[in-house]
């Protein structure tokens, strides 16, 4: 089992973080598009080759993010039409995620077979999550699809902050 570790700076615009291990080593770099159609996440390794990418749809009626892990869709987060709770849907070659994903509590399941484990660390500055990775073959997918599921998370705090407060 190795663990990893995520914390985004909390005011930065650019999207820019890194991924550490137990040790405080930096292992990915995720660097975010800045004003750009369509919003991206990159995913690098340690010589800088990007190994995932997370892309938003753009002119979408709900939103939705495709990913990609070295050049191939694993899979696709989309917002479900819902009146009271944002409700989405994760559509995946085998992936499956059960606990409360929103609060980032949860397990990735490949096939009934937990690949990762994700928790978030509380009582820190910004959103830090640790990253149980169970399948190391599986690194890649589940770091994306942990950076992917914040980047929804934070595109939907930012369609209910800009939707006015009366």
């Amino acid at each position: 089992m190795k663990q990893l570790y995520i914390k985004q700076r909390v005011f930065a615009l650019s999207g820019k973080f890194t991924v550490k291990d137990q040790q405080g080593n930096d292992v990915y770099y995720v660097e975010g598009s800045f004003m750009q159609i369509p919003k991206t996440f990159s995913i690098m390794n340690m010589t800088r080759d990007e190994v995932a990418l997370i892309t938003k749809k753009t002119f979408s009626f709900l939103p939705k993010f495709f990913v990609e892990v070295n050049g191939q869709e694993r899979l696709t987060i989309k917002k479900e039409f819902s009146i009271f709770k944002a409700r989405y849907t994760i559509d995946g070659t085998g992936i499956e995620i059960r606990g409360n994903w929103w609060d980032m509590d949860f397990q990735l399941l490949q096939h009934g077979e937990v690949i990762g484990q994700v928790n978030k660390v509380w009582f820190s500055w910004g959103d830090s999550y640790k990253v149980e990775i169970l399948d190391e073959e599986m690194e890649t997918v589940v770091i994306a699809v942990v950076v992917a599921i914040d980047c929804v998370k934070a595109d939907q705090a930012a369609a209910a902050s800009s939707g006015g407060s009366a």
